[in-house]
């Protein structure tokens, strides 16, 4: 199953928000805070429970020029990929996010409306960073 968010735009430049992206105490700051609790991270990983109790392990896998990825960790309910592209210039760039996960039909079905929702949330959070600092 492929999720994409839509892309928005981030007032700062491409390798700011790659440097931010891969530490991974960072995703707390794209995550609706409401919706998600016993964040934990290091620099290498991150953990949380999302709603509905889902316990989410994301560890650092790779950057390059266009993405920053994470994969799935110990714990997590299926295997899956977390990646965040980025495309831009010296002072903006543009991002989204695409989840790539292992799922079957069943489980397809209970979860693909709020990860799309959580996805979409990580990119106006992403924006909402940037515009903020």
């Amino acid at each position: 199953m492929i999720i994409q968010s839509s892309s928005v735009h981030i007032p700062t430049s491409l390798t700011s928000v790659k440097e931010f992206l891969c530490d991974a105490r960072n995703i707390s700051f794209l995550l609706p805070q409401d919706k998600i609790s016993e964040f934990q991270a290091s620099e290498e990983q991150c953990s949380f429970k999302a709603q509905g109790g889902i316990l989410i392990n994301l560890l650092f896998d790779e950057k390059n020029e266009q993405f920053v990825r994470y994969k799935s960790g110990k714990g997590s309910p299926f295997s899956f990929t977390l990646t965040i592209f980025l495309d831009g210039e010296s002072e903006n760039c543009h991002g989204h996010v695409t989840f790539d996960g292992e799922v079957n039909g069943f489980m397809k079905v209970l979860i693909e409306k709020p990860l799309k929702a959580l996805f979409e949330q990580m990119s106006i959070q992403m924006k909402a960073y940037f515009e903020q600092n």
